[in-house]
């Protein structure tokens, strides 16, 4: 959940558990923007945010996991996401001030729930908005999610198909690295 407050090395100011996380979320971040899916999810929010298009796709990719009747029913994702919650509250001290500032907010609006809902994803679209330097508004970024819904749900469920197993293999190497050095 931190690793896109954490630059560079400064991983490695952290606990081996929390870097490790870290490391998950930088090689899925990079299989994300490798994949073809994405890429083509991208070209649907580029002409009208250029470099952003990226950070709007994982924002789709979020609603249409959290919807996914394949990985979550409404009461387990509810519950994860209380479970996730629960769990990040044993890790406060470590949280970088910018998601320290946000993350009352998260859990307040239970945001990692409400990513199932159009209105939850526009809200979530304007976080993208409001974290970028050169972005006004996020109005057309919604309008788009909305109009190519369709592909959109495609190019995540292409995405996703071959997201998990890679996860996994790579969740499972770092165990395995963590465990061989300890």
């Amino acid at each position: 959940m931190i690793s896109d407050y954490v630059k560079g090395k400064k991983k490695f100011d952290y606990p081996s558990v929390i870097q490790n996380g870290i490391a998950l979320h930088r090689a899925i971040d990079t299989f994300t923007d490798a994949h073809e899916a994405t890429k083509e999810a991208k070209e649907i929010f580029r002409p009208a945010y250029r470099l952003y298009s990226g950070a709007f796709v994982d924002v789709v990719y979020d609603h249409f996991l959290a919807g996914d009747s394949n990985e979550f029913t409404e009461d387990s994702l509810h519950n994860f996401s209380l479970q996730v919650y629960k769990t990040l509250d044993g890790y406060t001290a470590h949280f970088p001030e910018k998601f320290a500032n946000s993350f009352p907010y998260m859990k307040q609006h239970n945001w990692l729930y409400n990513y199932r809902t159009r209105w939850g994803i526009e809200k979530s679209l304007g976080g993208v908005v409001r974290r970028a330097t050169y972005l006004t508004e996020s109005e057309t970024a919604f309008g788009l999610f909305e109009q190519h819904y369709q592909l959109l749900q495609h190019c995540y469920r292409h995405f996703w198909a071959d997201l998990k197993p890679f996860a996994k293999q790579q969740f499972e190497l770092l165990q395995n690295n963590t465990a061989g050095n300890t």
